[in-house]
């Protein structure tokens, strides 16, 4: 009885599980199953695997896409430019790591675009943004990160002035602020300086407008929430679960 599950921290509110739920009903797959394995660090992930010898793959979200890293036997080539995972493959020759994040975020974020959307601000640093960066360097998109506490090279909340704002017309957040239930918090932007010319991308889907976006939709700046992004970078998890390995680069 082939089993799938999402790894993670507090996943209580989990997509994954009622969507592939309803794919397997769809499908007639009442053999297989889909469950949470909500561990409080990442330490128990090989005894989970060893548990569970009937895996055949297993979605992986926050607060474990790097960290899961080091438990695993490969990576496909993307994960490994990325440094991040989101899907593993179980097979005979062990728990195999991919990104299917940057997929669905392309995929959902191109039909979006305009021409003059040319740098983006990626508000968080976790394992989703580095899946975001790679995206929009797929897309010839300029970014910089925005963290609490940055790096060089990276812009902190406070940095955030008009100047900057105008230029970039792409904010991301990639943050787990504003997620049910604390729906009525945001990211800590200088949203006065947001326009009719911004696009504002939250990768949250619960709500599915979080105070963030609504801010953006009044002042007249096009949004959208993670829910596309999500379907599509699940699907392409059941390709990769379902399909060689070999052709999962």
């Amino acid at each position: 009885m082939p089993l799938f599950g999402l790894v993670g921290k507090n996943i209580s509110y989990s997509f994954s599980q009622v969507y592939f739920r309803e794919k397997f009903q769809k499908l007639q797959l009442q053999d297989h199953s889909y469950t949470n394995f909500d561990i409080p660090e990442i330490g128990e992930f090989p005894l989970l695997v060893k548990r569970h010898p009937d895996l055949g793959g297993m979605n992986v979200t926050i607060p474990y896409k790097e960290a899961v890293i080091p438990y695993l036997s490969a990576l496909s080539d993307k994960a490994k430019r990325i440094g991040a995972v989101n899907v593993i493959k179980v097979s005979r020759s062990g728990l195999t790591g991919y990104n299917t994040d940057y997929y669905g975020f392309l995929a959902s974020l191109q039909p979006l675009l305009q021409p003059h959307h040319r740098n983006a601000l990626i508000l968080g640093t976790g394992g989703a943004s580095k899946a975001i960066a790679f995206s929009l360097e797929e897309l010839g998109i300029a970014y910089t990160f925005v963290s609490r506490s940055p790096a060089p090279q990276q812009l902190s909340y406070k940095d955030l002035d008009r100047e900057i704002m105008e230029k970039y017309s792409i904010v991301i957040n990639c943050s787990p602020i504003g997620t049910f239930p604390d729906t009525g918090r945001k990211p800590d932007i200088p949203y006065e300086h947001i326009g009719r010319g911004h696009l504002l991308y939250d990768l949250i889907y619960n709500p599915s407008e979080t105070a963030f976006l609504r801010e953006g939709r009044n002042r007249g700046a096009a949004t959208s929430n993670g829910l596309k992004m999500l379907e599509l970078q699940a699907e392409k998890a059941w390709e990769i679960w379902n399909s060689p390995e070999q052709q999962n680069k």
